[in-house]
């Protein structure tokens, strides 16, 4: 305490003076020069973890290793030795005590002290808690009465969101809480507290819920149980849902009996209740087909309080009754109902007023806002339908009606919508096939107000579109364009304009601006994607048809699209797999089962690329590209007798095609059929005499046959070989000499006898059609297979000018190689006998083995 000084001894000197001292035990300046310190930290007491008593100070932690371990504050008064010198515990009177600091004045001690700050160990322990009394029966009911109510709240939301199942089940579970709650009430001796709202709440949820999952039968016994019971008020309104099911049941009378008993119950002050029942049994007159009683339900509604909806069903109720007067009336009646909205310029900003602007802006898009355009579009809706109902029959004629409509709109307050039935009277020209008429109608919307001019301008440039007229289509596209720049369905028909030209490049733009305008226009986006494929940009163009699937699902042109995009990318696995989808949608469609064939065959998948076309020729027996892989798919797996069905389905398409005949007979004979295939071949030659492969044919299968017609058929081959090569020397003298170019006859004949092009070489030219082979035979076939290797050469320097041709005498050369590859082997019969084959032909025999 010598050290310490206190404020107020001496004011000249320094307030904090005396804290820099340290006492030597504490100064850690020196540890480094301490041989003491250095020694306990090279020893393991200086290693050892702490312990858990924290109530020695710094000297003990400073003690040197020689001095064996203390312990906690009983050991006060054991003197601490270190090289600084030694330090007196916290009993000793000899050593300097700790300085004085502000944690003792908190409670904290370097004695082994209970921390007790607020001195509360002498209160004792806290009281034990009151336990609580048993629940009445009084709270019990009402804590039940609020699960039922949850129960019912969930069921009513869960039927909002349209989880129809589980507002049943919480609906059911609900009434039987109600009901153990009542019998709770009966034994507590409550049952004058009986809640009946809740009783109703249950019952009229759980009857709903029934309705809404098609339990009809036990919605009408839940409801039949609240109309019963006397203690329910206003419960006979509940007999209009009771008919609203019958309806639904198909049971009109019943229907309408409830609807009348109903009707009965509902007292003269509710009136808009009592007029939508009085049009619910309109409706069921209507779905019945009694229309004059439905007309005078409709009538009494429409004088008590005239609404859009219900002058519609009148109409309709005249037009079925076929009264053309009273179709008239009821039009007119129609007309005079009253929207009581407010008109558009209520909503726009006159003033500079910021405060009434802001106001103008809420309220521009609120929800009542809403439900006046949704009034708006409703009445607007059923007097233009109710106009092109009656159009076509209140008068002599369909425009005569049309223009009586016309008028009467424009006599009333809804003149707006003329124009829009007069677009609407050329569309029904176009539906009438009369362009004409169609034209004229739209035409006069020329002059008339922006918007309508527009759209009639649009409609005009799409029907000379329809008509290869594109000049004008684009004329008028660029009109409506010009009148209205956010008509998106002018920029596509201007796109389209330009896409017939085959200005990709500026359809593109056209179809983006639109697109631009609005991001829905599915007619946009689909010719986008078809531009962008005629471009050669896949890519771009998969994601925009993408876009489209996602907006419009299930639509056959964009699915084949995308999956002919991926088949052009070479992406089998998507494109098949977007074939398979489209197969769902249009299941008959034989050009998705041949594209499905096609690339199952190109992966190798034989049977299954037979199974697609295969379905295909099912569907459209007719397409001969499919004719021909069948027919070719049973060849290559050794069954030419079931492709002689395809080949003959074939020839009967192309009667004037030799090729198929001769496959025809071809599978004839690589069957074993040897005489069909002969008797193929002699209807084959008789029908085209000098088609030189079915002559060799049949002297290469009489051969085989040993039949004395082979040489007929030889000569008869020799004299047509001789006969083309007569026309051929007559084309090449009609050329100039020297010339290595051949007549123009000779290039353009299709013969199949036609071998090598070589240098000065004239192909020999056939007299017929001539075969045409097919992709998949001439792959199975050498260059030379249909006229059997045999060339014509003739040398145009071998000749002189004046000096007349005279064709070379050559033996004929019969041999044959079948495009369909070889035959199997013939098996052996006794037709012919088998020569005895001397053993010893080929040998010599020498001098000494012969006789003497």
């Amino acid at each position: 305490m010598e050290s310490l000084r206190f404020a107020g001894e001496d004011d000249d000197e320094d307030l904090y003076s005396g804290f820099d001292k340290v006492h030597p035990a504490l100064d850690t300046r020196h540890l480094e020069t301490d041989q003491g310190f250095l020694d306990a930290v090279k020893t393991s007491h200086g290693r050892r973890p702490p312990t858990q008593s924290r109530g020695l100070g710094t000297a003990a932690r400073l003690s040197s290793a020689a001095v064996p371990r203390l312990g906690t504050s009983q050991g006060a008064g054991v003197a601490l030795h270190s090289s600084l010198g030694q330090v007196g515990g916290s009993g000793s009177s000899d050593g300097l005590r700790r300085p004085m600091t502000s944690m003792r004045g908190t409670g904290y001690s370097s004695h082994a002290s209970v921390f007790d700050p607020l001195n509360q160990a002498s209160k004792g322990p806290a009281p034990p808690l009151i336990s609580k009394s048993e629940e009445s029966p009084e709270e019990k009911i009402k804590a039940l009465e609020r699960r039922v109510m949850g129960l019912i709240e969930d069921s009513c939301m869960a039927a909002s969101r349209g989880e129809i199942r589980l507002a049943l089940d919480r609906a059911k579970e609900a009434s039987s809480k109600e009901r153990s709650l009542i019998r709770q009430r009966e034994q507590a001796g409550l049952s004058d507290g009986h809640n009946l709202d809740l009783t109703f709440s249950v019952l009229f949820n759980l009857a709903n819920q029934y309705a809404s999952n098609d339990m009809y039968t036990e919605a009408l016994n839940t409801y039949q149980v609240i109309t019963k019971d006397r203690m329910f008020n206003n419960s006979g309104r509940l007999r209009v849902n009771m008919g609203n099911i019958h309806y639904r049941m198909g049971q009109y009378n019943k229907a309408i009996k409830f609807y009348r008993m109903a009707l009965d119950q509902v007292p003269n002050t509710h009136k808009s209740m009592r007029i939508k029942i009085m049009h619910n049994i309109g409706l069921v007159f209507v779905r019945m087909g009694q229309y004059s009683e439905a007309c005078t339900s409709f009538e009494y509604i429409m004088q008590e309080e005239a609404n859009f909806k219900t002058g519609l069903d009148l109409v309709t109720a005249y037009y079925a009754l076929g009264d053309k007067e009273k179709m008239k009336k009821g039009f007119l009646r129609l007309l005079e109902c009253q929207l009581d909205i407010d008109d558009d310029e209520k909503y726009t900003a006159t003033s500079d007023d910021t405060q009434a602007n802001l106001i103008l802006e809420v309220i521009r898009n609120d929800p009542l806002r809403k439900m006046e355009r949704q009034m708006k579009q409703e009445a607007e809706r059923s007097i233009l339908t109710a106009a092109k109902l009656i159009s076509p029959v209140i008068e002599t004629n369909f425009s005569a009606g049309y223009n009586w409509c016309v008028d009467a709109i424009k006599n009333s307050q809804y003149a707006d919508l003329a124009n829009d039935l007069e677009i609407n009277k050329a569309v029904m020209y176009l539906r009438q096939k009369n362009f004409k008429d169609a034209v004229e109608t739209l035409k006069m919307f020329e002059k008339k107000e922006t918007k309508v001019a527009s759209t009639a301008a649009t409609n005009l440039s799409f029907l000379y579109f329809l008509q290869n007229e594109v000049d004008h289509a684009e004329k008028y596209a660029l009109m409506a364009r010009d009148s209205n720049g956010y008509n998106d369905a002018a920029l596509v028909n201007l796109g389209n304009c330009c896409y017939e030209r085959g200005d990709f490049e500026k359809a593109r733009e056209h179809y983006v601006a639109a697109l631009d305008i609005d991001a829905s226009c599915v007619d946009a986006l689909y010719n986008l994607g078809l531009t962008n494929k005629k471009l050669g940009q896949y890519e771009e163009s998969l994601d925009s048809l993408l876009k489209m699937h996602a907006v419009v699902r299930n639509y056959p042109p964009v699915v084949y699209q995308i999956a002919h995009l991926y088949h052009l990318l070479e992406d089998n696995d998507q494109a098949s797999e977007w074939y398979l989808q489209l197969l769902g949608l249009v299941p008959t469609d034989p050009h998705i089962h041949q594209r499905l064939g096609q690339i199952f065959d190109s992966e190798g998948d034989k049977q299954q690329a037979y199974q697609y076309y295969f379905d295909s020729y099912r569907y459209f027996p007719s397409n001969l590209e499919v004719i021909d892989w069948l027919g070719s798919y049973f060849i290559e797996h050794q069954v030419a007798e079931k492709a002689i069905s395809y080949f003959e389905r074939a020839a009967l398409m192309q009667p004037d095609e030799v090729k198929w005949h001769l496959m025809v007979a071809a599978c004839h004979r690589r069957s074993g059929n040897y005489q069909q295939a002969l008797l193929t071949y002699k209807q084959i030659n008789r029908r085209f005499p000098e088609n030189v492969e079915c002559l060799k044919l049949l002297i290469r299968l009489s051969s085989d046959l040993g039949l004395k017609e082979a040489t007929e058929y030889a000569q008869e081959l020799k004299k047509v070989e001789r006969a083309q090569e007569q026309k051929e020397s007559r084309a090449a003298s009609g050329s100039r000499p020297g010339s290595r170019r051949s007549s123009s006859r000779a290039s353009r004949s299709g013969s199949a006898t036609s071998g090598h092009e070589e240098s000065g070489t004239l192909p020999p030219k056939s007299p017929g059609p001539g075969p045409r082979a097919s992709a998949r035979s001439a792959r199975s076939m050498p260059s030379s297979a249909l006229s059997g290797g045999r060339t014509t050469r003739l040398s145009l320097n071998d000749l002189e000018e004046n000096e007349p041709y005279t064709p070379s005498t050559k033996e004929v050369d019969s041999s044959y190689v079948d495009p369909l590859g070889p035959l199997q082997e013939r098996p052996k019969t006794s037709l012919r006998r088998k020569q005895d084959e001397d053993e010893f032909a080929d040998e010599e025999l020498g001098d000494d083995l012969l006789p003497e």
